[in-house]
């Protein structure tokens, strides 16, 4: 880390580079067990969303709506028609190119967002548009995970909770739809009338790391509860900081999350690049 950021390349390269020089293949520090350690690192992409959140008043999130679908919708469109064409004129299936396209149009919210944190463009007008864009990015995939399956080869096969060991799409869509409202419901609720005082009879106790336990267990209980109802983890808890920004605890709660996050990123990006070429040896099958 100190070398890269000495050479310029950023926290994000240096993290990188780590990760692919003691992954299985280099210094052999890490095995296989990459794929376990990325579970739990996850949370830092979840956390980094929050804190996020917690600095974007609702007023100014309904400002970038404009932004947010206007140019998030066409990057997606464009991006994904784009490659999809190019995919379907070298010869590839339309259904392939399509799925190809939709699939490449996505980018990492992590990556980007670091970096531009890094460099101090989050609230830059660069930095906005392309916060507005990878928002976008993250709802999106809702409906791309959706279409996905009717665009596979030769039939799609039932998706296995792993969990309950019950097929994904046996869950009507209006129950999927009741959940996913529900959800959301319940963090924008929970947010306005229950979370304050909460806090506040955490605060009253002067104990700082109970506040610390409460606002962890806050973002790990919201990213499990989005999860279970099949949406992503780290738009619940970008929510979930969005109704808490204009909560006068939102500065307690940013100090408190902000040191996991930077350990759980670090540990993310290091898991990333020692995955990075074992995937791409990993012989197919």
């Amino acid at each position: 880390m100190p070398i890269a950021k000495r050479l310029g390349l950023g926290s994000v390269l240096g993290y990188l580079l780590a990760g692919v020089l003691i992954g299985p293949f280099v210094l052999k520090f890490v095995g296989r067990e990459g794929g376990d350690v990325m579970h739990f690192a996850e949370f830092g992409v979840v956390m980094m969303l929050f804190v996020i959140g917690l600095e974007l008043k609702p007023r100014l999130l309904w400002r970038l709506r404009g932004p947010i679908l206007g140019m998030g919708g066409v990057q997606v469109a464009a991006t994904a028609l784009l490659i999809g064409a190019t995919a379907m004129a070298l010869g590839l299936p339309w259904k392939q190119g399509l799925a190809l396209g939709m699939i490449l149009a996505m980018s990492s919210t992590a990556i980007v967002l670091q970096s531009l944190a890094e460099k101090g463009q989050m609230k830059s007008e660069a930095g906005r548009a392309s916060f507005a864009v990878l928002l976008f990015q993250d709802i999106a995939v809702i409906p791309i995970l959706a279409i996905l399956p009717l665009l596979a080869v030769g039939g799609a096969p039932a998706v296995v909770d792993p969990h309950h060991g019950a097929a994904a799409d046996a869950v009507p869509g209006w129950h999927q739809a009741l959940l996913t409202v529900g959800a959301v419901a319940l963090i924008v609720g929970g947010g306005r009338f229950l979370i304050g005082p909460l806090f506040r009879f955490v605060a009253s106790t002067k104990l700082r790391e109970i506040f610390t336990a409460t606002a962890l267990l806050l973002v790990i209980g919201i990213a499990l509860l989005m999860q279970s109802v099949g949406l992503s983890p780290a738009l619940g808890t970008f929510l979930a900081g969005v109704v808490l920004a204009e909560s006068e605890f939102r500065h307690e709660l940013e100090s408190d999350i902000e040191p996991f996050k930077g350990l759980l990123l670090g540990i993310f990006f290091i898991a990333v690049g020692a995955g990075l070429i074992s995937a791409s040896s990993r012989p197919s099958r």
